[in-house]
């Protein structure tokens, strides 16, 4: 059994590789923002961007089309950006939904490609086995090969001997999660030369931890670090409802002593990505100093802008949930907490002052951003639906505390609060999580008024309870 080793870590960078991938399921990024992208992770640190948009046919569809015309001149300029600012250009195929493993000429065609782009001074590239079939296809492969593992060291192993020695390879396994002690990802990385990387996500596809022992266990059954493809804070397919802007969290300050690096995979929402970006920066470049509340501060601060980031702190506070947190709102749960308890045992009409208080801030909030003159307006269009449903939300505070000021929650609540409630769940995005929709069908459903549909019923909670 190949034993666990420690790589050495760089005094003044513990991670080697610190990027971003362009890998989310969704239009892929303009090539302007591409270009913004590049200087914003340099600036911070990074050091890596991958580019394997899963909607661009010529990584994926139709990898065996060369690049042309303004698309060459897109991608060399690309490429060009990336040195100017000392940062490596990873580019990627995914091959692996049409070829045929026992073929020469896909083998001569995916070289022939990465050729193409390699003249265009790139060294490092990334062949993609990830969301294709788990079992051969082909006719030819299956006579050809034992399974899929058999047919992908061929493949990874085609691909790299053709290599110079100056080329670098990082490979994403079909089974790209798990414990890394499986059958595939130890069997392909026993079998492969060790100067090849793995993309790994960890537990989960979307893991809500990256921790040492898993990382070590991954070193010892495939025989090389693991190079991190961390799907946060990715909101694709199913998770289009869910905003991830909350900080990284939950990685191991000593990750680096079993890996090689993260590679974070972004959102289509390009500027609300930069948030995440920015953090995730700050982990790579001390994750043993990191502080993620701090980070998230700075980071909302130089994205939204100073004449922004109160208001737009206090909207982020109540769009946390990802697959890192399980908090919706944490000031807010805490507000309600005290006004639900006040409003039973203590001081009714303090109680709501405080609420109507704090939820009259939000709603004030909500218009500045919505409607007043911001700093960075793409980044308010994107976000604008959660803005959106987080003013509702706060206009429903509103009334809940206004009701509660005069004690006519149970009389008045069903028929002045249902309005609100159905109008968050047609919405359907995921702010303030299930911590409102709870409280407010609650209140509706009060004195025998027909009940709301349940919260765990919903259109926006049938998706999160499908994804879970």
């Amino acid at each position: 059994m190949t034993a666990v080793f420690e790589r050495d870590v760089p005094s003044t960078s513990p991670f080697a590789v610190r990027g971003v991938i362009e890998g989310f399921y969704g239009s892929p990024w303009s090539h302007a923002q591409r270009v913004d992208l590049i200087s914003f992770l340099a600036e911070r640190g990074m050091n890596t961007f991958v580019y394997s948009p899963k909607d661009d046919p010529l990584v994926r569809h139709d990898w065996r089309s060369p690049y042309a015309g303004a698309e060459l001149a897109r991608m060399s300029e690309l490429i060009a950006r990336c040195a100017e600012h000392g940062m490596t250009f990873l580019y990627c195929l995914s091959p692996g939904l049409t070829i045929k493993y026992s073929s020469s000429d896909d083998l001569r065609m995916l070289l022939a490609k990465f050729a193409a782009v390699g003249e265009l001074g790139v060294t490092s590239f990334g062949l993609l086995l990830d969301d294709i079939p788990a079992r051969l296809q082909h006719p030819e492969d299956i006579a050809t090969f034992s399974d899929l593992v058999d047919a992908h060291q061929s493949l990874i192993g085609g691909v790299f001997s053709q290599f110079s020695s100056d080329t670098h390879l990082t490979v994403c396994p079909t089974q790209y999660w798990g414990y890394g002690t499986e059958e595939y990802i130890s069997r392909l990385g026993r079998a492969l030369d060790p100067r090849i990387d793995l993309f790994w996500t960890g537990r989960a596809i979307c893991s809500p931890t990256l921790d040492l022992a898993d990382a070590a266990a991954f070193a010892r059954s495939t025989g090389r670090p693991a190079t991190y493809w961390d799907n946060y804070p990715v909101n694709d397919v199913a998770m289009g409802h869910e905003l991830h802007i909350g900080p990284y969290q939950g990685r191991d300050p000593q990750l680096f002593r079993f890996s090689t690096g993260i590679i974070a995979n972004g959102m289509q929402l390009f500027e609300s990505s930069k948030i995440p970006f920015a953090t995730i920066a700050d982990y790579l470049r001390d994750p043993e100093g990191y502080d993620a509340e701090a980070s998230w501060k700075q980071a909302i601060m130089d994205v939204v802008g100073p004449e922004n980031a109160a208001d737009f702190t206090v909207f982020a506070d109540t769009v946390r949930f990802s697959c890192l947190s399980a908090d919706d709102a944490p000031e807010l749960a805490e507000a309600l907490e005290r006004f639900t308890f006040e409003l039973e045992y203590g001081d009714r009409v303090s109680a709501a002052a405080e609420l109507v208080q704090r939820a009259e801030s939000m709603v004030q909030a909500a218009d500045r951003l919505l409607d007043g003159p911001v700093s960075n307006p793409a980044l308010i269009a994107e976000v604008r639906p959660w803005l959106k449903s987080f003013r509702l939300g706060s206009q429903a505070l509103v009334e809940v505390a206004t009701l509660a000021t005069v004690d006519r929650l149970d009389t008045d609540g069903p028929t002045v609060l249902r309005p609100f409630l159905e109008g968050l769940r047609n919405a359907r995005r995921r702010v303030f999580g299930d911590l409102l929709d709870m409280t407010l069908a609650e209140l509706v459903a009060a004195e025998g008024s027909p009940p709301a549909t349940p919260a765990s019923a919903s259109p926006l909670s049938a998706s999160i309870t499908a994804k879970e």
